[in-house]
């Protein structure tokens, strides 16, 4: 490992296991951005352009205050039947989505941004194909009762590395992606730039 310093522009606890058990060494400072109002001016993107733009502000807005350090911003969407979908604000809203992508496919996109002295160096996104199977409703009545109010913190109301893997029949794409970070191409880039030995 070298002396270069890493902060994790996120409070998610998915993205601080990926980097930890990778054996990343970094610090987290999460970032202080208006996600609502970077989505509202960024209407001319599609969802895989705004989680790169997303995670580009998370890791600028730390780098400003940090110049000395490299800044990991990353960010998730999730486009669903022509749309954008934001977390739900409920466990009613959660119950209503689930119920509406059931037996159906949606895409996640996982963006991720690096900067240092308040400049991006890189950027990079990658999607993953979301198939969900037809689940009961006595399925999603105890997914809900068991996983509560967890699923207000994630973009589909599903943690795939938790019991909502039982919600889905198929997924084409990368498993850290699902988990809200392109790891291989950040780790790719952190090798290139030092934070990590080559």
């Amino acid at each position: 490992m070298t002396a270069e310093t890493l902060i994790l522009a996120s409070k998610s606890a998915a993205r601080r296991a990926m980097l930890e058990n990778a054996g990343v060494p970094f610090d987290i400072r999460v970032a202080d951005v208006d996600e609502a109002a970077i989505k509202a001016v960024s209407t001319d993107l599609d969802p895989a352009a705004l989680a790169v733009r997303l995670a580009e502000a998370k890791a600028l807005a730390v780098s400003r205050d940090d110049p000395t350090a490299w800044v990991l911003g990353s960010d998730q969407t999730l486009a669903f039947d022509g749309g954008l979908v934001s977390k739900a604000q409920s466990l009613e809203a959660a119950r209503a989505r689930l119920e509406s992508m059931r037996g159906r496919t949606h895409h996640l996109h996982s963006g991720a941004a690096l900067a240092i002295k308040g400049e991006i160096v890189w950027s990079g996104v990658d999607t993953v194909e979301m198939r969900m199977r037809d689940f009961s409703d006595a399925f999603l009545d105890a997914y809900l009762a068991a996983e509560g109010e967890a699923l207000l913190a994630c973009v589909g109301s599903y943690r795939l590395e938790g019991l909502g893997a039982q919600l889905f029949e198929a997924v084409d794409g990368d498993y850290f992606t699902v988990l809200g970070l392109p790891l291989w191409p950040v780790l790719t880039e952190l090798r290139r730039v030092g934070v990590l030995s080559a």
